[in-house]
């Protein structure tokens, strides 16, 4: 199956965009904004619907410049409507919904002046990966290394704000910053990750096997690792399977991703031995470790004085 360049290019998109996700991923499980993602996905719809539209015109416009234009103002906006998540849910939603609307609108749009169904547009919204070319490869290797390159750099603080936001503050942590940052790059990760989940699937990179990863183990390191590697492996096999079975790669990533999630949540807790409790045990002490120590390197705010 190596011998097409279009499975050769499958296996290197998806395995970028899978390790950029369960990077990404942990901290969007760990900061509770799955909803913010979900939220990101359709906007990036919009935008890469209206690229359809104007790639009528303008060839050089492709649906990936629509996602990252319209996924980056989408992140900049939520992480200006306020610090939480709480405080962000309604205004994320009425957003969510007139991007949706918006999405549908030029999707009619490229109807009247294009054909009565576009290809591009269902890919969109379900995910092409066997139709990556060595142009988006070139694309997601970059945005990918960046992407690792600056969430390591913020790695500890970014860390310290997602554990406990309120102690960050008090300990005078830029945390609206942070976020802003972090909305930025899960928009160019949940960009790159469309061309092979699709807008309504990328849940299975972005939340799913960071949920696994928290319910094998609560050490950030190793959580990340496990989140990553469920990804790459859900990956490769869709992608396997698909190519024998010709159905939908997404299908089974998504399907394989779910059923990860399953054994993680019911199966693994009655079969791992009392060991494994001890050492998840031993690893909650650790985290918490990491975070007061983590605490201590943040400087405190002076006091006001006068």
């Amino acid at each position: 199956m190596l011998y097409y360049t279009f499975i050769v290019h499958a296996f290197e998109a998806g395995t970028i965009i899978a390790i950029v996700g369960g990077v990404i991923g942990y901290f969007v499980v760990l900061r509770r904004s799955a909803f913010a993602a979900h939220a990101l996905s359709h906007i990036g719809f919009a935008g890469a619907a209206g690229a359809v539209v104007l790639n009528l015109f303008y060839p050089w416009v492709t649906p990936l410049y629509g996602l990252l234009a319209f996924t980056t103002g989408g992140a900049a906006a939520m992480a200006g409507l306020g610090k939480r998540a709480s405080q962000r849910d309604m205004s994320i939603g009425i957003t969510l919904a007139f991007m949706l609307g918006l999405g549908s609108l030029f999707i009619t749009l490229y109807g009247i002046y294009g054909a009565a169904f576009s290809e591009e547009a269902y890919s969109i919204l379900f995910g092409d990966i066997f139709g990556i070319t060595t142009l988006n490869v070139v694309i997601t290797l970059l945005a990918g290394m960046i992407l690792l390159l600056l969430t390591s750099f913020i790695y500890r603080p970014l860390l310290f704000s997602s554990l406990d936001q309120e102690v960050a503050e008090a300990k005078g942590m830029p945390t609206l910053r942070l976020g802003l940052v972090f909305m930025l790059l899960l928009a160019v990760a949940t960009s790159i990750a469309v061309q092979i989940i699709g807008v309504l699937l990328i849940f299975s990179l972005l939340v799913t096997p960071a949920a696994v990863a928290q319910q094998v183990t609560t050490r950030p390191s190793r959580a990340i690792l496990v989140s990553v590697i469920v990804a790459v492996v859900a990956t490769w096999l869709g992608i396997f399977i698909s190519y024998y079975i010709n159905f939908p790669a997404s299908f089974f990533i998504t399907s394989l991703s779910f059923g990860a999630y399953l054994i993680a949540r019911y199966v693994y807790p009655k079969v791992r031995p009392s060991s494994i409790l001890r050492g998840r045990a031993q690893e909650s002490e650790e985290t918490k470790e990491h975070t007061h120590e983590s605490s201590k390197e943040i400087p405190a705010i002076p006091e006001r004085t006068g």
